[in-house]
């Protein structure tokens, strides 16, 4: 969702998301291909924001009028065979509000194809119209549509079988599919006729999961077909079981509901403004209470609302939450979404941590990350600054809230935690135990972590002493703790000869062992936390290291392009991809510490932000659009020119674009 009123350019590479603000969504290509198995027209969370099937993957469409067939869809089929192919006809794309294309059937007849997903419904709607049609004597023209369904997880992969049933149940306004008994059903509710005519499509290729090794060829069954006069317009909407009453209420008719939910929709949307302000809120999802998995022992649940990590395979994670809020909500203005993410995290502290992830399907909260509460206590800090100065003031129950979820993560971690996470002589955090990733650089394969930073990562320590600061506004006895750490963290991270940072000291927890690989990580003793851990001479210093050896137009780089270990591309299998993933891949949500850190170094006038936004944020703007619309993707490749990998749609890129604008702009 991004609001682009210009035409987008039709590519295979170039992506539209529609959510749900379930964790459900529809997802595709503005070409109209499926490359990913998480394309689909209806994908839904029946545990939301997990437990993510796929109930309508896609379908064929075609137009018949006057004898002639104008085929609009387009499917690519193993080893390489595009049939149909209505991309030939295909003359633009746009997404405000929502996805709409238009294929050019005659020099005077055109078609357009609208698809957007209504708010809080697991549903999609889809909307045909046909213009230009000249009475000829002949039949009038016909919309078919023929869908393809499976009902599967939403990472895997569907195959021909006998058990996917194809019959559908009659309803008022269309019919019901329940191809499997144990996945929801799905209602489709049409402007037109359905006729019975089932079948297996087979070896559906995709060619995303093709290129990073992964199963990529499925079939899929066509239960029959619709039959729709596209003139009137024609409407097809597609409805998890249990949400099509709630579609059922809004009118006597498929177009007349979708009249209202186009309404609605467009009324929304508007409200939350500016094209940034429309694709943060992809982001924004209800936990259902009831389905939540158990965070703390006590038995409190996540839910009211939580953050997607990303779009389309990633959940709700601790560490992706905490650092979003901070600008799809707080630096945004949408405290009252703030209030409800914290304060329903605040209920699974655990030992003194949070869950750094949720699994898909039911299951105990994982606790494995240091840095992941750390950042929690940095997301309240900025809350209840931003309530104070700016407001709305937070209601006194969820200050206090906060505050004793404050006080419970640094006594935890004072008194020592999971993973050896305590504080140490120094003052200093030290973490890690052979075999655990507890950072946010968190890649493995198998049982080899490929980044371990056992000891004191440079973040890490940066998080913990501002997390201290934060604390210490509550309760005094965390300041001593902080005035300690700040001393050890500047007496023993500098590295003269490097002009910057230890990346980890105390390796393995050996005393004065140290990492001096030249990553990201030190730029939060500088920019990206409340806190600026240096002095002036040095912090400028840690600035210009890693603009010069870091800096790229989508982010920075995690690793020095001399290191020998650096990998300039992130591509291949899976382990070929988890062992570049923070060895040189570029990540765009860094660029955010980056330019806070840039203008703080420089005294943060207006011709020092004029500059920022010239020389680091505009160039981000300009890549909104290269690989998910109106968002910015989990990662790019280290080398130029940074082809956009990972997922296309990622929070913390987009959360820290934003709080890097509303820095900029004062």
């Amino acid at each position: 969702m991004s609001g682009s009123t210009q035409p987008v350019a039709l590519s295979e590479s170039i992506e539209w998301l529609e959510p749900d603000g379930l964790g459900g969504y529809a997802s595709g290509t503005t070409s109209g291909l499926r490359t990913r198995r998480y394309h689909a027209v209806l994908l839904t969370a029946t545990t939301p924001p997990t437990g993510r099937v796929v109930l309508v993957n896609g379908f064929d469409a075609w137009v018949e009028s006057d004898g002639k067939r104008y085929d609009l869809s387009c499917q690519r089929y193993s080893p390489n065979v595009i049939a149909p192919d209505g991309r030939g006809r295909l003359q633009s794309f746009t997404d405000d509000p929502w996805p709409r294309w238009v294929w050019q059937l005659e020099p005077w007849m055109t078609l357009t194809q609208e698809l957007f997903v209504p708010h809080q419904i697991s549903a999609c709607v889809l909307i045909w119209t046909l213009l230009g049609w000249r009475p000829s004597g002949s039949p009038a023209p016909k919309l078919i549509v023929r869908p393809f369904l499976s009902g599967r997880d939403y990472h895997g992969s569907h195959h021909e079988n006998r058990a996917f049933r194809f019959d559908a149940r009659p309803q008022a306004l269309g019919v019901t599919f329940k191809p499997y008994e144990a996945l929801p059903g799905i209602t489709a509710l049409a402007s037109g006729t359905y006729l019975a005519e089932p079948g297996w499509y087979r070896n559906f290729l995709y060619t995303r999961e093709q290129e990073r090794g992964l199963d990529c060829v499925e079939d899929l069954a066509a239960p029959g077909s619709f039959s729709i006069d596209p003139r009137l317009p024609g409407v097809l909407i597609f409805a998890a079981e249990k949400h099509a009453a709630t579609l059922t209420r809004l009118g006597n008719s498929a177009a007349e509901i979708a009249r209202s939910l186009a309404a609605s929709e467009r009324k929304r949307r508007a409200a939350l403004g500016s094209r940034l302000a429309r694709s943060a809120d992809a982001y924004l999802v209800r936990r259902d209470c009831d389905t939540a998995p158990s965070g703390a022992p006590n038995g409190e649940r996540a839910g009211g609302r939580t953050i997607v990590a990303g779009y389309p395979w990633f959940t709700d994670w601790g560490r992706d939450t905490f650092i979003s809020v901070r600008g799809l909500c707080i630096a945004a203005g949408r405290m009252q979404e703030a209030a409800e993410i914290l304060g329903a995290w605040a209920g699974t502290i655990s030992e003194g941590m949070l869950p750094n992830r949720f699994p898909d399907q039911a299951g105990a909260a994982e606790y494995n990350s240091v840095d992941a509460s750390l950042w929690y206590i940095v997301a309240v800090g900025d809350f209840l600054k931003r309530s104070r100065t700016a407001g709305p003031p937070a209601p006194a129950a969820v200050v206090q809230k906060l505050r004793a979820a404050v006080q419970a993560i640094l006594s935890g971690y004072s008194r020592g935690t999971r993973y050896g996470i305590r504080c140490d002589d120094d003052g200093l955090l030290q973490a890690g135990v052979p075999g655990e990733q507890l950072t946010w650089m968190d890649a493995r394969i198998g049982d080899r972590v490929i980044t371990p930073r056992i000891g004191k990562p440079v973040e890490v320590e940066a998080l913990w002493l501002s997390a201290l600061k934060i604390g210490g506004q509550f309760d005094p006895q965390w300041n001593g703790a902080f005035a300690r750490g700040l001393e050890s963290f500047r007496t023993r991270f500098w590295n003269e000869s490097l002009g910057g940072l230890y990346d980890v000291i105390d390796v393995d927890h050996r005393f004065g062992r140290v990492d001096d690989a030249v990553r990201p990580n030190q730029i939060f003793a500088v920019g990206g936390l409340p806190e600026t851990l240096l002095d002036a001479p040095r912090a400028r210093r840690v600035v210009d290291l890693i603009e010069k050896r870091l800096w790229t137009p989508l982010g920075l780089r995690t690793l020095d392009p001399s290191d020998p270990a650096y990998s300039p591309h992130y591509v291949g299998d899976p382990k070929a991809r988890d062992a570049a993933y923070h060895q040189g891949t570029v990540w765009p949500w860094l660029a955010g510490p980056f330019i806070e850190a840039w203008v703080r170094v420089r005294g943060d006038g207006p011709e020092v932000r004029a500059q920022a936004r010239k020389r680091f944020l505009e160039p981000l703007l300009e890549r909104l659009d290269v690989a998910g619309l109106g968002h910015l993707p989990e990662i790019a490749d280290g080398d130029p020119p940074h082809t956009p990998r990972g997922c296309p749609f990622q929070a913390w890129s987009l959360g820290e674009l934003i709080r890097a604008q509303a820095l900029l702009l004062g």
